[in-house]
């Protein structure tokens, strides 16, 4: 008797350090979060992995934990270069194991990642990187979107600027962002006339050459003339626009869309100036972007920017898939779990479209004021741009 006593007490205790399970310690769900961490969009990047982590802990009430398992965080830096970017994801999911992977900062980036995630059949969250193409012609099934698509940000913009009297010229950056930016504007224009189009790199210090270009294609136009700027990365063309004095000398007005807020600094210079935004802290009205401006003040003394709200909203998707499949990773519960799905964010509901997994969400029609009291200049909210205003196409051929 004591023999077989023994002998299960110590069947029992093998079971305990090979059934860890069985004691709650569940395997840690692992989330790669690839950034452009230096180079170009460096600011982006870090605002982004603030509001994703700021966003984990909203979500989760503070424990970091899903259905009984701890999520892990493995941060890379893909320096803003699209092979680093691939290699590291195919890394983040062969070598680390990770169940899930966000990235990342710059669309062509984001653009050369997409095809690992098909290759690895594992989910990739996209924030907040722009291209329309990422939901379009280069989407596959594995890939999600909470940041907004460039047909998001032209669709806004045209609710703003598409008037039959008005001329646009664009200034935009020669890469994935700024043509398919452009692309999409031009198919919501259907009133106002396009005069030009000009394209310039990341990293371009001197602005004199392209303006001068539009200026030449806008001043002799008859109507209300325009420079629609669509600008990622510093320098910015801001200050030497300003330096130009274009309204006064020929009655070229400016149009942008929203941005960080060190880059708001120069808008303050265009006070009056329009245009449609995706984020600024001081406009949605709901419990998660109290929650976000009220925890960024008190810890960084900063309000939050436009990517920490797309960072926030990615960490808020992906808990809420989690909680739907119990913590189960596996790419088709999620798949399944993400397909239509709603989810808080500090702009309100967003909703994963079944058909592109863009998400869908509310933009704002702004006009510049500027405050004494903030060093950058105030996007006074003029009216909400719901979802379904937007009529954003459908994109992808599969």
């Amino acid at each position: 008797m004591q023999r077989r006593t023994w002998v299960a007490l110590a069947a029992l205790a093998v079971s305990a350090f090979t059934l860890p399970t069985a004691f709650g310690q569940a395997k840690d769900i692992k989330i790669a979060v690839i950034q452009g961490k230096t180079g170009p969009l460096e600011a982006y990047a870090k605002q982004m992995l603030t509001g994703f982590q700021m966003g984990l802990e909203y979500a989760t009430n503070g424990t970091n934990t899903v259905a009984g398992r701890k999520i892990v965080i493995i941060e890379k830096d893909d320096q803003g270069k699209p092979d680093v970017g691939k290699s590291l994801l195919a890394q983040a999911y062969a070598d680390d194991k990770v169940d899930i992977a966000v990235g990342t900062t710059g669309s062509p980036v984001a653009l050369a990642m997409l095809p690992v995630a098909e290759e690895y059949k594992k989910i990739l969250l996209v924030e907040p990187a722009v291209a329309d193409s990422i939901t379009g012609d280069k989407w596959n099934r594995y890939i999600f979107r909470t940041g907004r698509s460039s047909s998001q940000d032209a669709a806004a913009n045209a609710a703003a600027l598409d008037q039959s009297n008005n001329v646009v010229a664009f200034l935009a950056n020669d890469n994935a962002f700024g043509r398919d930016g452009v692309k999409a504007a031009k198919e919501f224009i259907k009133k106002a006339k396009v005069a030009h189009e000009e394209y310039l790199p990341v990293g371009t210090t001197d602005f004199t050459a392209g303006l001068q270009r539009i200026i030449d294609k806008l001043k002799d136009q008859p109507g209300r003339k325009f420079i629609s700027v669509g600008w990622s990365g510093s320098p910015t063309p801001f200050p030497k626009i300003a330096d130009l004095d274009l309204k006064r000398r020929y009655g070229i007005e400016v149009a942008t869309g929203g941005n960080i807020l060190p880059v708001m600094v120069a808008y303050k210079q265009f006070e009056g100036m329009e245009g449609a935004l995706y984020y600024y802290y001081g406009i949605p009205k709901n419990k998660v972007n109290e929650w976000l401006v009220a925890n960024h003040y008190t810890r960084l003394k900063t309000p939050p920017d436009f990517f920490t709200a797309g960072g926030m909203s990615a960490a808020m998707a992906i808990v809420e898939a989690l909680k739907k499949t119990n913590g189960d990773t596996s790419s088709e519960k999620l798949i399944t779990a993400m397909e239509g799905m709603s989810f808080d964010t500090p702009k309100g509901k967003m909703t994963f479209r079944k058909e592109d997994h863009q998400a869908m969400q509310e933009m704002y029609h702004f006009k510049i004021k500027n405050d004494p009291a903030v060093a950058w200049a105030v996007p006074e909210l003029v009216r909400v741009i719901k979802p379904e205003e937007l009529q954003i196409p459908i994109r992808n051929k599969r």
